[in-house]
Order: C-alpha cells, then structure tokens, then sequence
C-alpha cells in the first residue's frame, strides 16, 4: 500500500478511502452511507474565531466510544514519568544520544521523557521526549490528549498508521499527530531514534511574515496530509492514551484506525525540512533565529510563543565583518536543541546527532572556543554551511528536566567554555 497525500496547511480537505462514504450537504446525516458512524474531532473550542478552528468529521465502522474502562499501563516506564521534584540548578545540560534498546521495544515502550513544562491540564507548555524503537507497534495503538504530537526522526524511517491515512517519515522530514489522533507507529529499517516535541498550548501554525512578505520559510503547499485509509482488522488490540500526564490502557476487539472518510482542517501531516525557504542577511550582522522558525503556538502574549519550532538548515552565509555562527547570548525564552545529521556550526565537539542540549532562560551560551576561534579568524567569503540540520524547541516556559535526564546529562559540558582568552583593552 503506498501513502498518498493532499497538500495545504490548514486547508479544508475530504477523502473517502470507498466511494460514497463522504455524505454531501450534512456532516452528521441520519443514516450515513454503509451504515457508517460520523464523529466530529475537534481540535479547538466549537465558538473559535473561523480562522482559528480546527475540526474534522470522520466517519467510521464503529463509535470511538465503544471500548472498556482504561486501566494504568506498565510500559512506557521513561514516558511521562514526571520531573524532578528538587529545586533545578540553573546550569547548562547537554546529552549524548541514547542507545537504541537491543530487545522488542515499540514506539511506545521506547519513547523517554528528557523534559517539560507546566502541567497538560493548563492547556499550556511542551514536552520534549526521545523515542527509540526496533519493533512494530503491531497490535498496539496510541493517542495522546494532552497534546499534538511533532514527530522528528534521526535515524530510520518511520510509517505512521493513523486513523485518517498513512504518513511515511524519514530523517529530514517532520510529521505532526494532532491531539486525540489514533496511531500505530511501524519501522521499515528494523530500528529508529529520533525526538518528539509534545504541545500541550495553542496549536502549532505558520509563523507570521511580516516584513518578508507573502513568500518565504515554510510555504502552505509543501505539507501533505494523508488521503483516507482504513484498518479492517479484528483480534486483540491495545490502545494506549496519555492523560494529565500519566498512560493509561484499554482492550479492544477491533482496530481503532477504522475511519473510513473524513473532511475538515484538523489532520495529520507531513513536511520535507529541504523544503524550507531560508532568510537571512545579505549585508552585515546575524539575524535573530527567530527567522528560522518553522512553526509556533503562540501564548497569551503577543509576540512570546508558547512554543517555536526552529530548524539550522543547510545555508549560504555571506554576511561582512560579522561573526556568522550564533552569537554569545542570553535569552528570556528557554532553548532545548537537537541534532539530525552533519555538525553544528557553534559547536566543535560533543554535540553529536540524536543528542540534545538545554539552556534554559538567561543561561549565557553560544559557541565554544574552537568554534568561536575559528569564525573569529575566518576568511569572510561567502561560504554554505551543508551536511547540517540541527533544530530548537524554544518556549517561554523554563524546562523541568526529568530525573532521568538529569542522572545521565553530561558531566563536563560547562567545560565547553573553558579557556576564552581576556579581550586586550589599550
């Protein structure tokens, strides 16, 4: 079966996986096609302003009610588990990857919480997890309701069953599960890691232009969301939901992926990272990374996201008498970064793909002295940077780390600014 898509942001879309299953002129008819159930998804409050709502209708072989009580799951023992409880240092943290398990771990079992903010049920804040896997969820499906869910692999390719068709995901590409979406997560290459950013806030959206113009960053057309596909399976299924926090389980005797067509603007998607339209400079001086920004879920104030996601794609540097890798810096906004492939262009060493690292707000970071040494005494001709993409999940909210993830932080990393020579005052 090979994945099939329709393109556009946020567009109004309708697809039936048979003939005659999408009815016309009514969302919920008395009697749907195939004796059909309809159900709306929404994915913001009924009374949204239009441009802001978020719904789809689906029609499926059977209610998504219908199933038993939901029982605490054991798995997933590093997924969700909480932060830490003692008062967090300020200080600078960076990780090595993880290992991929050498045993059957599925998307699910494999996926560790680094860090977090906020509680879900503030319906504000992101999560950052790492997932590593090398089994099929093959009779096991999942759905958060705490949030959408940013899928961003590193190694191996990922094919996304979900209730609304199949998505195919590979290293430099990024797909989005929405809220409430039911999903099984299979692997082509037998193995693969990669991050998850979980947005509990305002749903991710393009980021405004503003002086650039109409054109420019992520265009609408280059998201593809999946044309309707639906699971006719009966057995034994397991179906796993994240709520407030912690997982919980039901059985099922049939698969939940059981949609048979659907219309509307709330959906799951997939996007090409090469697609990116990087803007920069063109004279002097380093624009702020904001410029970077792929998507965000904007808070309650104007201007400060909830959440951004960033990417460092490759990039022609030309800008004059400017020191072109990120600057020395401390921010109001907390920055967690990861590494898909290639190196980082502030970082010499340390830093290596599947890892991440976290400066959390006011922390003083930005390039170490290899690094700032060699931008520092470089020939300034116009120079792209390739073989790299890196990415940032920056928010207003400081991070919480997990116990987990601060036992197994780096031990060494202020090290990384060890050295730096006095400036030469006259």
């Amino acid at each position: 079966m090979t994945a099939r898509f329709m393109s556009g942001f946020g567009s109004h879309f309708a697809s039936e996986a048979v003939p005659g299953a999408l009815p016309h002129g009514r969302n919920s008819p008395q009697r749907p096609a195939f004796g059909l159930y309809a159900e709306q998804l929404s994915g913001t409050a009924f009374t949204a302003p239009r441009a802001e709502n978020r719904r789809s209708w689906l029609y499926r072989t059977r209610p998504s009610a219908a199933h038993p009580p939901y029982r605490r799951f054991g798995g997933g023992r590093l997924f969700a588990p909480g932060t830490a409880d003692d008062p967090l240092p300020p200080n600078r943290l960076r990780w090595d990857p993880l290992a991929v398990p050498d045993d059957g771990t599925d998307f699910i079992d494999g996926l560790v919480t680094m860090m977090a903010n906020r509680d879900p049920a503030d319906l504000e804040g992101v999560a950052v997890h790492i997932y590593r896997a090398n089994a099929d969820m093959a009779d096991r499906y999942f759905f958060d309701a705490d949030g959408e869910l940013l899928l961003i692999p590193e190694r191996g390719r990922l094919d996304l069953r979900t209730e609304m068709g199949r998505i195919e995901i590979a290293p430099g590409e990024i797909a989005l599960i929405p809220r409430g979406i039911r999903f099984r997560v299979l692997l082509p290459d037998g193995a693969a890691r990669g991050y998850v950013a979980e947005n509990h806030g305002a749903l991710f959206r393009l980021p405004e232009l503003g002086p650039i113009g109409a054109n420019g960053l992520a265009n609408p057309r280059d998201f593809l969301t999946p044309e309707a596909a639906f699971e006719d399976r009966d057995g034994a299924f397991e179906l796993v939901q994240k709520h407030l926090g912690s997982l919980w389980v039901t059985n099922l005797g049939h698969s939940p992926l059981d949609v048979v067509a659907w219309h509307g603007n709330l959906a799951p998607w997939k996007y090409d990272l090469a697609s990116f339209n990087a803007i920069g400079t063109v004279s002097f001086d380093h624009p702020d990374p904001s410029i970077f920004t792929v998507l965000t879920s904007p808070s309650d104030v104007p201007g400060r996201a909830n959440a951004d996601f960033v990417i460092f794609p490759p990039r022609w540097m030309v800008a004059e008498d400017t020191f072109r890798p990120p600057w020395f810096h401390r921010n109001v906004m907390s920055e967690c970064m990861g590494l898909i492939h290639g190196a980082y262009d502030a970082k010499a060493e340390g830093f290596a793909p599947g890892g991440l690292s976290l400066h959390n707000l006011m922390a003083g970071h930005g390039p170490d002295l290899g690094s700032w040494t060699a931008a520092s005494e470089a020939d300034l001709k116009p120079h792209k940077i390739d073989g790299t993409l890196a990415f940032m999940v920056e928010t207003c909210w400081p991070y919480q780390p997990t116990r987990f993830a601060l036992d197994h932080a780096q031990p060494d990393y202020d090290t990384a600014w060890d050295g730096f020579p006095k400036a030469r005052l006259p």
